[in-house]
């Protein structure tokens, strides 16, 4: 258990507490999937808050990775970003910001110092609505 495991072998610990296992979980590498078994839903949020991981599956395996419009990915070791659907997209493209400041002389004035009367005016005006 010191590397992922990409076969069929799932590794079952046993644990004194919720919190026992929480260290346990959160004193090795971010897993790329977590796996939370039992019907107490305040327990399943303890479990979510107190710990990073990739996907997460409550009350089975690996299911997480099949519904097509979940993002999936790792955290940390595991890879980190999310690889499917709108946010592989995301994940796999650049939004790039670009603005391009007006030629109107009077608009371009405005907005540079010194800043006088038509600014004030302007700024009063958007923050009154």
């Amino acid at each position: 258990m010191h590397d992922e495991i990409f076969g069929p072998i799932l590794p079952i610990l046993g644990y004194r507490s919720i919190d026992d296992a929480l260290e346990t979980i959160r004193s090795g590498s971010r897993p790329l999937a977590l796996y939370y078994f039992g019907a107490d839903d305040e327990r399943a949020r303890q479990v979510l808050d107190g710990t990073a991981s990739g996907g997460v599956t409550i009350n089975d395996v690996m299911t997480h990775m099949f519904v097509e419009d979940m993002p999936y990915g790792g955290i940390g070791a595991s890879g980190m970003g999310a690889y499917r659907g709108e946010a592989g997209f995301r994940t796999f493209s650049h939004a790039r910001a670009i603005y391009r400041q007006t030629e109107v002389k009077q608009a371009v004035a405005l907005f540079h110092p010194p800043y006088g009367d038509a600014f004030r005016t302007f700024l009063s005006a958007a923050i009154s609505g």
